[in-house]
């Protein structure tokens, strides 16, 4: 099959963001042609002037719509792209300048109609961008479901960068209108129509994420909500890991309470594990300072998963509530 590649992004009062990714994408060490959809989500900040600087050094294709929600806006992508294998990156990444090389490379060496590759955080993000993206990207924290071993079963890739053919695109339908989950509910549905999908381990993205502690907690809190409700769509997918940070912060809070009773040692082991964090993520980033923030960022990122999953999991599977009707705010109107 010969592969002609169109990037599909969607964009929501990012401006700034848009023009650090289609910068990266002017280095890109690449020799066949490409095309750049970008779709303005109905932003009242659009990045009109900012891609009008760019025109003359890329092939990009610029669309308005209003606001319908980031998997919406990229299935209005790819049913306007010219390509046949669509590659979807949210705004707030940069790619490296081999990126396009090393898609191309594995689609031509053994073609899936569906790939995700890793994120990591740029040497120049801030230190709180670089504590946040060890935390969602650890071995300690995700067991590198999100890209960073080859060996994670069946992979599902995530919507900052991911790839897709258009036989499948158009075979699914894309993506649906919950946010966030999107990816993964497309994923399955992509799987239970014969499709494959795989993990390209060099095809990394640099990944800005939340810049903020209190933005980081919504966005792993919604996370945690979307799960319980993929567990309902796609039973069969449903694992005890995800379990996993509810069953951290029962830990945590029964840890607390044996402590008032002279019990040290059950928050004695989560010391233990939130020091290997520290020193982990210290020897990374070669900063102590990062290794301070990364605990926070674990310990927000499991509490904030766990409590969304809990709630989600209490109103969807065991008061059987409607998802679309209880957590309004997952979901987008088309």
């Amino acid at each position: 099959m010969s592969v002609s590649f169109s990037f599909i992004i969607p964009v929501f009062n990012r401006p700034n963001e848009i023009d650090e990714l289609l910068d990266s994408m002017t280095m890109l060490d690449y020799s066949k042609s490409y095309e750049i959809v970008i779709v303005e989500d109905g932003s009242s900040e659009t990045s009109e002037n900012v891609i009008a600087s760019y025109t003359d050094k890329l092939q990009i294709s610029y669309y308005q719509k209003p606001n319908t929600g980031p998997g919406d806006s990229r299935n209005f992508g790819m049913q306007k792209a010219k390509g046949n294998y669509f590659l979807i990156l949210d705004s707030d990444v940069i790619l490296p300048a081999d990126y396009l090389k090393k898609v191309d490379e594995f689609l031509s060496h053994k073609f899936v109609h569906c790939f995700g590759g890793p994120d990591d955080a740029h040497k120049d993000f801030s230190d709180l961008q670089k504590a946040i993206s060890f935390s969602m990207t650890s071995y300690l924290t995700t067991g590198g479901i999100r890209g960073r071993k080859k060996n994670v079963g069946k992979f599902q890739p995530r919507s900052f960068n991911m790839g897709i053919s258009k036989e499948a695109f158009e075979s699914s339908k894309g993506f649906g209108n919950i946010h966030p989950g999107e990816d993964p509910d497309l994923t399955i549905r992509l799987w239970k129509l014969g499709y494959e999908t795989a993990l390209i381990p060099e095809a990394k993205v640099f990944h800005k994420r939340r810049i903020s502690w209190n933005k980081f907690y919504i966005q792993v809190n919604k996370f945690g909500k979307v799960r319980p409700i993929l567990n309902l769509w796609h039973p069969e997918t449903a694992k005890i890991t995800y379990w996993f940070p509810t069953l951290f912060l029962g830990y945590t809070i029964f840890s607390l309470l044996s402590l008032l009773v002279g019990y040290w040692y059950f928050i004695a082991l989560l010391g233990v594990y939130f020091g290997i964090i520290l020193i982990n993520a210290t020897l990374s980033y070669r900063s102590f300072s990062i290794g301070i923030q990364a605990v926070i960022a674990v310990f927000v990122q499991f509490y904030g998963y766990g409590k969304g999953f809990l709630k989600s999991y209490y109103y969807i599977h065991l008061l059987k509530k409607n998802p679309e009707q209880k957590f309004k705010k997952l979901f987008f109107s088309k």
